[in-house]
């Protein structure tokens, strides 16, 4: 009997629900967020040759402005939403920085490549199927956690494909996938 094929994410944490918690949003909220201190706290992911920090600023009810950006959206920074999607994966931006050692492979779970943004150079790490995307912003000795959220429509989707490419072609150049991208405007839900 042939087992059934793994998810493609298979090597992903589960997600955290809000069914999980009881559907109390408060115990839910501690939850994400104490994943989050494990992650990027105290374990801290790597990069290579260079630093991870965090962006603690605007601080919003104890917690630091990269963790809100992981689990809400929105533009105006005191306005942001929880997105219960981006809640859910609070576990998956950490393994995601941790593979771009291996994102150069042909069988890698991710893809990552740059956009400049005005000044910003931001490094984008994707799953394969560019379903969900991470978001460091290069400072040059070291880099920050932007964002990380979930490519809901296919069109999305084939630009991040579309710039991942081009960085492809790039790097057959020489460059690092990391190093000296496109610019392009910023990507919803940045």
């Amino acid at each position: 009997m042939k087992s059934a094929p793994q998810p493609a994410n298979h090597w992903l944490p589960p997600l955290i629900t809000l069914a999980d918690h009881g559907g109390d949003w408060h115990g839910y909220l501690d939850a994400i967020y104490t994943r989050f201190i494990d992650d990027f706290v105290r374990r801290k992911p790597t990069f290579p040759g260079k630093l991870i920090g965090l962006n603690r600023h605007p601080v919003r009810d104890n917690k630091e402005a990269t963790f809100w950006h992981f689990v809400s959206e929105g533009s105006v920074e005191e306005d942001r939403t929880p997105d219960f999607r981006r809640c859910e994966r609070i576990a998956w931006p950490f393994p995601i920085i941790e593979a771009l050692a291996r994102c150069q492979q042909p069988d890698a779970p991710i893809r990552c490549w740059t956009q400049l943004r005005g000044k910003a150079k931001r490094i984008l790490i994707a799953l394969a199927d560019f379903s969900y995307v991470v978001i460091l912003d290069d400072r040059g000795d070291y880099v920050l956690p932007w964002t990380a959220y979930c490519v809901e429509h296919r069109h999305q989707r084939e630009k991040c494909e579309r710039e991942w490419t081009a960085a492809q072609a790039r790097q057959k150049a020489g460059a690092a996938p990391w190093e000296d991208g496109p610019v392009t405007p910023a990507t919803p839900g940045s």
